[in-house]
């Protein structure tokens, strides 16, 4: 005669009470972590003292550019040489004395600074880089004051602010009604890393702390706000960050091997250049090796989260799944995020240099020169770094992840059937 019945063993089955202890050590982990980063913080805070603007950003008097709104109310094709081009007047502007030659005239209305309610003339040769004006068109000037001391005024740029404000504005308002609190969240967050960025990197960049040291607590005070904003305080986001926060010491450490490695400048670029001839006492190649650690926060960051919240998924869909199983399984979905990120990250890179591949397209020179020359080599580096930072970064966030998705304790007695 069979007869069943249940009754509870002494012992737990399921995994071991590893799980709360690495709670534990994560917690206390990330917090000596976010310690260690406002003491960075603190050390690294840019201090008051003011830094001259470049001769090249000054106007004729010395100051930095000041400019004012303007709107093009007329446009026409005529003869250059008007005194009153760049002038401030009332009414219709003068004619020029003689015709020499042709160019695009503009009278525009300014609307904003001392002068606003009069107009100036803009006189501009067509020809390549030179902006082309329509009526109607909103701009920006630059107004700046000549050796006689007359107001004079020039072409600054279109003025954007409306535009700009739309796209923004359908940005926000998409991703928060999708994601809605979770993407007013992570706006906020964004916000944050606009003001690390703004208020304190820049700053201690320009008075002269090293880059490294400065964009490694950036970077960590920009992961610790956005990740804990977007995603919660919780196990799952700690994983994250932990791996993330790994990830980005990581890239640091292989950014800086390679730019020794392959000798690195920068100065191919123009924006290095200004920095180097205007402002001497910022390091180039650090600055170089801070762009590389920024540049991968947004990629480590996709990546981490998208691990921890598998490998977390998993333990819940299936409580008896051990540590081993969630590991493999969350690794599958992460060879797949490898593989489509990879092809993100370089071709990303790669649409960004495109300007330049087309001028070396054109000049004759070898692949092989190409590929070596100092521009092209950094983008290529730049996309290694990442891609080795990236792909580590998914089994080390996923093993945490595996084993804090158990940190809840040992699960209820099991019942067996004899």
């Amino acid at each position: 005669m069979n007869h069943g019945h249940g009754h509870g063993h002494g012992h737990f089955e399921g995994p071991a009470p590893l799980g709360p202890l690495a709670a534990k050590i994560v917690i206390g982990l990330l917090s000596a972590i976010g310690a260690l980063v406002l003491l960075g913080t603190i050390l690294l805070w840019p201090s008051n003292q003011s830094v001259e603007v470049p001769a090249p950003f000054q106007t004729t008097g010395g100051d930095a550019v000041v400019t004012v709104a303007a709107t093009v109310v007329e446009h026409d094709t005529g003869a250059c040489g008007s005194i009153s081009a760049g002038r401030v007047f009332t009414g219709d502007p003068v004619p020029p004395a003689t015709g020499v030659y042709e160019c695009d005239r503009s009278v525009l209305s300014i609307e904003s600074g001392p002068d606003a309610g009069t107009n100036t003339l803009l006189e501009v040769v067509p020809g390549p880089g030179q902006p082309e004006l329509q009526t109607g068109d909103e701009l920006r000037l630059v107004r700046q004051t000549d050796p006689s001391g007359a107001t004079q005024y020039s072409f600054y740029d279109f003025a954007r602010s409306l535009p700009l404000g739309l796209i923004v504005a359908v940005f926000a308002v998409t991703v928060i009604a999708v994601a809605r609190w979770r993407g007013l969240r992570a706006l906020i967050g964004l916000g944050v890393a606009f003001g690390v960025l703004v208020i304190f990197m820049l700053p201690a960049l320009l008075d002269g702390k090293p880059a490294v040291p400065v964009a490694l607590v950036g970077g960590a005070l920009i992961l610790y706000a956005v990740l804990y904003l977007a995603h919660g305080v919780n196990l799952r986001t700690s994983s994250a960050l932990l791996g993330t926060l790994a990830s980005m010491a990581l890239a640091a450490l292989l950014s800086y091997v390679a730019i020794r490695m392959t000798h690195l400048t920068g100065l191919s670029e123009e924006q290095n250049t200004d920095v180097q001839m205007y402002i001497g006492h910022v390091s180039i190649s650090g600055l170089l090796l801070a762009g590389f650690i920024i540049g991968s926060l947004g990629v480590l960051n996709d990546v981490t989260i998208t691990q921890a919240s598998s490998a977390f998924e998993l333990a819940a869909l299936d409580p008896d799944t051990s540590r081993r199983e969630i590991f493999s399984s969350a690794m599958r979905v992460g060879r797949d995020h490898i593989a489509s990120t990879v092809y993100t990250l370089v071709l990303a890179y790669a649409g960004g240099a495109l300007p330049l591949l087309l001028l070396f397209s054109v000049a004759g020179r070898s692949i092989s020169d190409v590929i070596t020359g100092d521009a092209v080599a950094i983008e290529i580096v730049r996309a290694c770094v990442g891609g080795v930072a990236l792909t580590l970064s998914v089994p080390l966030t996923t093993a945490i992840a595996a084993v804090l998705s158990r940190a809840g304790g040992p699960p209820k007695p099991a019942r067996h059937a004899l």
